[in-house]
């Protein structure tokens, strides 16, 4: 079966993935010069399943609970396994145990156990949330790995091309996100930051709870950080906003105040499409099979709904109940 895969975001890499182990011959159409065009490369890469399910449903702690063994299988070393820390200042004390009470899997721990975890953050908050069972991965690595993986499995890459001018193919797995033109998607901008210190060191995100602006904070290598949590209701990529820079500046100094000495090395805005209930979908029309509305959980979902999508291409049993698999989540959530 000769399958092209449109768009070289997490979706269509991961997609790529699951056809080619299954046996198909697979083309990935990119219409940007390279791996850098997609939303997913402003990703936190956070595999934080039960952290997501504070303000996400049901299904994306289901999906997504496999999430951290399909990369370290795929992509052995690049999935750091050192859980989720998630933190409050005295006076957001609320916000922490309103947090706790509508996720799982983690534990309570006090001031020493945070100092235990992480150094830096010592004296700094009072009690915490430990979610020992998420993990985090760098997405650009991450992205580059599989993308060289794929190129040795046999993977025909085709950038700077516009699917449409190419033919030839049994079917189609449209991963383009916003770029689908699909009328019930509506774009949720994410911007972020690269911050770089040789004052902190960190060894798993890290989450501060804030009523008005929250702040995720994920170690990349070299001392360098990428803080994000910005959701505005936007299909605009344009450059981060001065607003959102000073929020998320101040967030980042009431974790640590040395991240008002940092450097920043880098900005960023990605267009992350959702469906209105947020939640992602797998569906067939004809020939081609569409990935969409991935919303801010790229990296945490992709893998289990490329696994949908291949199944319904290569299922000749029961392909509309795995079309619709996710639907059936969307209802009993």
């Amino acid at each position: 079966m000769r399958v092209l895969v449109k768009g070289a975001g997490v979706a269509g890499l991961t997609a790529a993935f699951e056809l080619t182990t299954r046996g198909a011959e697979v083309t990935v159409a990119e219409i940007g010069c390279g791996l850098g065009g997609s939303a997913s490369w402003f990703a936190g890469g956070m595999l934080a399943p039960w952290c997501e399910r504070e303000s996400a449903e049901q299904p994306v702690l289901d999906l997504g609970r496999g999430a951290a063994e399909w990369w370290d299988a795929v992509l052995p070393g690049q999935v750091t396994r050192a859980g989720t820390l998630v933190v409050a200042t005295p006076r957001d004390a609320g916000e922490l145990d309103r947090f706790a009470s509508r996720t799982s899997s983690h534990r309570w721990i006090d001031e020493e156990e945070i100092a235990r975890l992480e150094p830096d953050l010592a004296g700094r908050f009072r009690r915490a949330l430990f979610f020992a069972g998420e993990a985090h991965l760098e997405p650009r690595t991450a992205m580059a790995a599989l993308h060289e993986k794929l190129v040795a499995m046999g993977v025909d890459f085709r950038f700077a091309t516009d699917a449409r001018q190419l033919s030839g193919f049994d079917r189609e797995i449209d991963c383009v996100g916003m770029a689908a033109g699909d009328e019930r998607l509506r774009g949720v901008r994410g911007e972020m930051l690269i911050l770089h210190t040789p004052d902190i060191s960190l060894s798993r995100p890290v989450r501060l709870l804030h009523p008005r602006f929250p702040l995720y904070v994920v170690p990349r290598p070299d001392h360098r950080f990428m803080a994000g949590a910005t959701m505005i209701e936007s299909d605009d990529s344009g450059p981060v906003t001065v607003r959102s820079m000073m929020e998320l500046l101040s967030a980042a100094c009431a974790l640590h105040p040395a991240f008002g000495e940092a450097c920043i090395i880098e900005t960023g805005a990605g267009v992350r499409p959702a469906f209105p209930n947020n939640l992602p979908l797998v569906e067939a029309s004809g020939d081609t099979v569409r990935i969409n509305g991935l919303y801010r959980h790229g990296f945490l979902l992709a893998p289990a709904m490329a696994r949908q999508a291949a199944d319904f291409l290569f299922s000749k049993d029961k392909p509309v109940e795995l079309a619709h698999e996710t639907d059936r989540q969307r209802r009993s959530a």
